[in-house]
């Protein structure tokens, strides 16, 4: 493909970025970044998976565990796409919880989940300890722009026609926040790693 972008599948992707980790010293934290029909959690999921098998601690945490309660989140109706780009993720939490303890000087004790989202109570969940070369692989939307530390960011690039087609219809009402988001916040020209993911499984990634 033009721009410098070479086509792969779902799992060279994943051995992709598991290459890019596995020899990285330090403990070390990823974004993956992207709508739900783009796949970023079960991405990362894979990614976590390759390194456990190649020696190294590594937990996928899913951003929408760390939602803020319902109260604040949909203060404005549950349809508000300014609220959904700005309002919905807990930062204080997941820098406090995943991406502080996550870090090079941090403890390695990183909480998986924080929210259970459908019933909107705490989750009863323990840190995972992850040691001096554990990685954390915190997946989910609109995660880029928002100065969150990351030894590594990937960007799952869906454009609103493919988004449109494959959002559920609950979730349809997203899509107009998503284009906004990559208006605004250019999570692909910040991202280490652009992945073109109209087609999620043939994705086609640029290593910057």
């Amino acid at each position: 493909m033009a721009g410098g972008f070479r086509p792969v599948d779902r799992t060279g992707l994943a051995g992709f970025l598991a290459d890019r980790l596995t020899d990285r010293p330090g403990r070390l934290r990823v974004l993956l970044d992207g709508p739900p029909p783009a796949g970023p959690l079960p991405l990362a999921r894979a990614v976590a998976e390759l390194l456990r098998a190649r020696g190294r601690d590594a937990l996928a945490v899913d951003a929408d565990d760390f939602l803020r309660p319902a109260s604040l989140r949909l203060e404005r109706g549950r349809t508000d796409t300014g609220m959904f780009l700005d309002g919905w993720l807990d930062e204080p939490a997941l820098r406090r919880e995943v991406l502080g303890p996550g870090g090079p000087d941090g403890s390695g004790r990183v909480l998986p989940r924080l929210r259970d989202r459908v019933r909107d109570r705490a989750f009863r969940a323990e840190p995972v300890p992850l040691g001096d070369g554990g990685v954390v692989l915190l997946a989910g939307g609109r995660l880029l722009g928002r100065g969150l530390p990351a030894e590594l960011t990937v960007h799952l690039r869906m454009g609103r026609a493919a988004l449109e087609r494959r959002l559920g219809p609950d979730d349809a009402w997203t899509a107009p926040a998503y284009a906004r988001y990559d208006d605004e916040a250019d999570p692909g020209g910040q991202a280490d790693v652009l992945v073109m993911a109209d087609h999620p499984d043939r994705p086609a990634l640029r290593d910057a």
